[in-house]
C-alpha cells in the first residue's frame, strides 16, 4: 500500500510535518509512506495556468493520482485550514486525482475542529473518499513533543499505529 502524506504547512517547526514523519517510521514494511515535498514549489492558484499547469503543479497531480491513499495533516489558521493546503488542493479540482481516492486526514490538535471540517467538507466536494476510522486527532499539540517523542509516547504511538492499520482495512475493503 503506497500513501502520499502531505502537510499543510510551511514551517520548519511544524508539529504536523512531525506527525507524519514519525508516522512513516512505525509504518510496517508493506506501507510506504512518501512524503510530498513541493508544497513550498507551488504557485498561487490561477484557474487561467489550468491548461498548461506549471511542473510543480503536474508533480502534485501525479503524486496524488499514484498513490493509493493520500494522508493530509494541516494546522489550523484563524478557524480555517491553511492557505497552503487549500491552495493544493485547489491545483487539484479541475482533475479527477481526488474522485473516489481513498484519504486520511490527521489532526495535531483536537482544538483544530474548525479546520479540520473546512478540509473534510473541501474533500467531500472533490469526491474524495475519507477514511473515517484511520482519521484522527492526536494530541499532539501543547506536549512538547518533538518526532522521536511521538514515537516514544505510548499513546501517540499507538494512535498512529492503530491510524495506519485502519486505513490497511479501510483501503482493502474499498478494493473488494
Amino acid at each position: 500500500m503506497n500513501i502520499l502524506a502531505i502537510c499543510g504547512s510551511l514551517r520548519a517547526a511544524s508539529l504536523n510535518a512531525m506527525l507524519i514523519r514519525a508516522l512513516s517510521r512505525l509504518a510496517p514494511p508493506d506501507i510506504s509512506i512518501q512524503v510530498y515535498e513541493g508544497m513550498a514549489t507551488l504557485p498561487l492558484f490561477n484557474p487561467d495556468l489550468d491548461l498548461t499547469p506549471p511542473a510543480s503543479v503536474l508533480s502534485l497531480k501525479e503524486q496524488v493520482a499514484a498513490a493509493d491513499i493520500v494522508l493530509i495533516a494541516s494546522p489550523e489558521y484563524a478557524h480555517g485550514m491553511t492557505g497552503v493546503i487549500k491552495n493544493a488542493l485547489d491545483w487539484t479540482v479541475s482533475s479527477d486525482v481526488f474522485v473516489y481516492k481513498p484519504v486520511v486526514v490527521l489532526n495535531a490538535s483536537p482544538r483544530a475542529r474548525h479546520a479540520d471540517a473546512a478540509l473534510r467538507e473541501v474533500l467531500s466536494v472533490m469526491s474524495a473518499k475519507i477514511l473515517e476510522t484511520a482519521s484522527v486527532q492526536v494530541p499532539v499539540i501543547g506536549a512538547r513533543l518533538d518526532e522521536d517523542g511521538m514515537l516514544s509516547h505510548p499513546e501517540i504511538a499507538e494512535m498512529l499505529k492503530a491510524a495506519l492499520a485502519a486505513a490497511r482495512v479501510e483501503w482493502q475493503t474499498l478494493q473488494g
